[in-house]
């Protein structure tokens, strides 16, 4: 068999490679659009607030916050008081995946939060779900040295246990300052 010249194997390569570079660079450049105009839409997060330095002192001298989530039909649910874990800025805390403000939280809900007492110093955040081992097993030691039943081993933040889903924990960011209209 006769090997072809080679003017009819560059014609070759022009007919049959040309239309296929140009669709796989076609799509390579539609990829690499799709991937900038998704990363241009896609929304910021939400900026922290600024705290008051009143409220970021009772936030580091305080044992308790008192908090409350929105309900489907838009009221303030009852405002319960709970343990925290307060550093640079940020709250951690913990609760049982069956309470209400878990189930709130999931579905949107913001974290409305009095500081120290009901009617304390009050901030609202956005709470997010936290499962990284290390940082639980920092809130439970700081717990440990806040609440002198966590020292003695109970109620503490352990990351077996959200590793487990037997307790949630929650990394909430401060977005607003002002009390919600009830």
């Amino acid at each position: 068999m006769r090997r072809p010249s080679a003017s009819v194997v560059k014609s070759l390569r022009e007919v049959v490679c040309a239309p296929a570079l140009t669709m796989i660079n076609r799509r390579f450049t539609l990829g690499l659009l799709a991937v900038a105009l998704t990363w241009l839409a896609w929304p910021a997060p939400a900026a922290a607030a600024s705290l008051p330095p009143e409220t970021e002192a009772a936030l580091r001298d305080s044992d308790l916050i008192y908090v409350a989530t929105r309900r489907k039909n838009g009221a303030l649910s009852e405002i319960k008081p709970i343990w925290f874990f307060y550093e640079d800025g940020k709250i951690f805390f913990t609760t049982s995946p069956d309470a209400w403000k878990a189930k709130r939280i999931a579905a949107g809900s913001p974290l409305y939060i009095w500081v120290g007492k009901k009617d304390g110093p009050f901030l609202e955040g956005k709470a997010e779900q936290v499962t990284d081992p290390a940082l639980v097993d920092r809130m439970g030691a700081a717990y440990a040295k806040k609440y002198w039943i966590a020292w003695a081993g109970f109620f503490k933040p352990r990351s077996d246990r959200v590793t487990a889903g037997k307790t949630l924990a929650y990394l909430v960011t401060p977005t607003h300052t002002e009390p919600p209209k009830q």
